[in-house]
C-alpha cells in the first residue's frame, strides 16, 4: 500500500505530527502503535501537571492524550494498533509485522519519525551484586502500578533523580511504601525543580547528590542496597558508604531516544543526543524523513513534545506537497556550556521567518546569559538567573539576522 504520510508512533508526537498533516490538507496518513492503544507513555502517566502550555489546564497524561486522540478519531486518520515496525528503508518503505497483517511493506512520500525514548537499563550501570527480584527501571515500575495494579515494594530506594524517579518516589509514597532515599550520581538533580519540590521535599524524601549505588545485596530479592559518595570523577569516595535495608530498587538513570529503526534508515544520529541530526524542518539527513519529539531528544515537558511535531507535520506535508527543492544548510554550534541544540542546521534557503531553537545545557549556572553569535557578532543576549540540564532552553531566530551568514554558534557567556 502506499500512503502520502506514514508516522511510526502512536504517542503524543505521532498523534500530533498526524494532526498537523491533516491540517494542511493531505488525507493519505498512516500511524503505525506497537501497542494496543493509542496515547504512548502518557498512558501510564496518572499524575497531574500535563498540558499548561498547550491546553491552559492542568491535566493527568491519560487526559492528555485522549484530547489528541478524540481530535485523530474525528479527523478518521487512520491508524494500526499492535504493529512492530522492524524496517525502515532510506527511499522510506516502511515494514512492520502484525498479528492481523502479518509481515507489510507500505510505501510513503514522507515518514515521520515518534518513536520516543526509553530507558537506561541496569547493565549499563556496572552495579556489583547479585541479579535478585525487585530491581525495576522507575517506567517500569509506573506502568505495574498504574495500569497493572500491582505493588511493587515497601521499602524502596531509588536511583537518579530524572523526573520519571522523583515522580516515582511520590507514587510509591502514597501507596503506602517506605522510599528511603534518592541518589544521584551528579551534582545536580536530572529532574524539574518543581518535581523535587512535590515529590521530594513534601515528603521528607532525601536527596542525596554526588551519590551512587555501589552494591545490591540479597540472593532472591532485594534485601538492602549500599550507596556512596562520589568525587569529581564519579569515582566512589572510600569511607562513605550507607547501607539501606530495602526490597525494591527503582532505576532513573537516564531516557535513550529509540533510534534503531532510524539507524535502518541511515538516518545520522546526533553523538550528544543519540536522536537524529535535523534541520529546522525536523527533516532528517535523508530526503523525506522527519523526526519529533523524544525520539529527537529527550523533553521535559510533554507540551513541548506536541509543539514540535506539530510543525514536524506541518513541514512533512508540506515536502509531500512541494517536493521541496535546493536547500542551503547553516550549521548550528553548540558550545561554552551548551550541550546540542535542536535544529542542529538551518535551511537558510526554504527557512520561516521565525523559528524556535531548543537546547539544554551541561551544568548548572548561575548568573549566566544565552549568547547567540552569527560569524563573531552577537546578535541575541537572554540573561537567566539559573540555567539547569533538567530544564529545556529555548529561544526565537529571525530569518533576517541570518542571511548571508556563514557560522552560528549557540553559548553561554557571563551576564553584563
Amino acid at each position: 500500500m502506499k500512503y502520502d504520510v506514514v508516522i511510526i508512533g502512536g504517542g503524543p508526537a505521532g498523534l500530533s505530527a498526524a494532526l498537523a498533516v491533516r491540517k494542511e490538507g493531505i488525507d493519505s496518513i498512516l500511524i503505525i502503535e506497537r501497542d494496543d492503544k493509542l496515547g504512548g507513555i502518557l498512558n501510564q502517566c496518572i499524575h497531574n501537571g500535563f498540558g499548561l502550555h498547550t491546553f491552559k489546564e492542568e491535566l493527568t497524561g491519560p487526559e492528555y492524550a485522549c484530547r489528541y486522540i478524540e481530535k485523530v478519531l474525528e479527523e478518521k486518520i487512520e491508524y494500526k494498533l499492535n504493529c512492530m515496525v522492524i524496517g525502515i528503508s532510506d527511499d522510506r518503505k516502511v515494514t512492520y509485522v502484525s498479528k492481523e497483517d502479518g509481515l507489510c511493506t507500505v510505501e510513503a512520500k514522507a515518514v515521520i519519525l515518534a518513536m520516543g525514548c526509553r530507558e537506561r537499563p541496569r547493565g549499563a550501570l556496572n552495579i556489583a551484586g547479585f541479579r535478585p527480584a525487585g530491581i525495576y527501571s522507575a517506567g517500569t515500575a509506573q506502568r505495574l502500578m498504574n495500569i497493572e495494579g500491582y505493588k511493587v515494594g515497601n521499602e524502596v530506594v531509588i536511583l537518579g533523580s530524572g523526573d520519571i524517579g522523583l515522580i516515582m518516589a511520590r507514587r510509591m509514597t502514597l501507596e503506602g511504601a517506605k522510599v528511603k532515599c534518592v541518589a544521584e550520581v551528579m551534582p545536580y538533580s536530572g529532574g524539574l525543580k518543581r518535581n523535587i519540590v512535590q515529590c521530594l521535599n513534601d515528603y521528607d524524601i532525601p536527596l542525596f547528590l554526588s551519590h551512587t549505588v555501589i552494591d545490591i545485596k540479597g540472593k532472591e530479592r532485594v534485601e538492602s542496597v549500599v550507596i556512596a559518595q562520589v568525587d569529581e570523577n564519579r569515582k566512589p569516595i572510600p569511607g562513605t558508604e550507607k547501607e539501606y535495608k530495602c526490597d525494591t530498587l527503582l532505576l532513573s538513570v537516564g531516557l535513550l531516544p529509540e533510534n534503531e529503526l532510524s539507524k535502518l534508515a541511515n538516518v545520522e544520529l546526533s553523538r550528544v543526543t543519540n536522536g537524529p541530526v535535523v534541520s529546522d524542518s525536523f527533516e532528517t539527513n535523508v530526503e523525506g524523513i522527519f523526526a519529533c519529539g523524544n525520539v529527537l531528544h529527550v523533553h521535559d515537558l510533554v507540551d513541548y513534545v506536541s509543539s514540535e511535531a506539530d510543525l514536524a507535520g506541518t513541514y512533512a506535508a508540506k515536502y509531500v506537497k512541494n517536493q521541496k527543492g535546493d536547500r542551503e544548510y547553516l550549521d548550528v554550534e553548540a558550545r561554552d556550556g551548551v550541550r546540542y541544540t535542536v535544529p542542529q542546521k538551518i535551511d537558510v534557503k526554504n527557512m520561516e521567518d521565525r523559528i524556535i531553537v531548543r537546547f539544554r545545557v551541561s551544568n548548572e549556572f548561575r548568573g549566566k546569559s544565552i549568547v547567540v553569535e552569527a560569524d563573531g557578532k552577537e546578535i541575541r543576549r537572554v540573561k537567566k538567573r539559573v540555567l539547569a540540564p533538567g530544564e529545556m532552553e529555548q529561544l526565537f531566530l529571525n530569518k533576517a539576522e541570518l542571511e548571508g551568514v556563514k557560522k552560528l554558534c549557540v553559548c553561554l557567556k557571563e551576564s553584563v
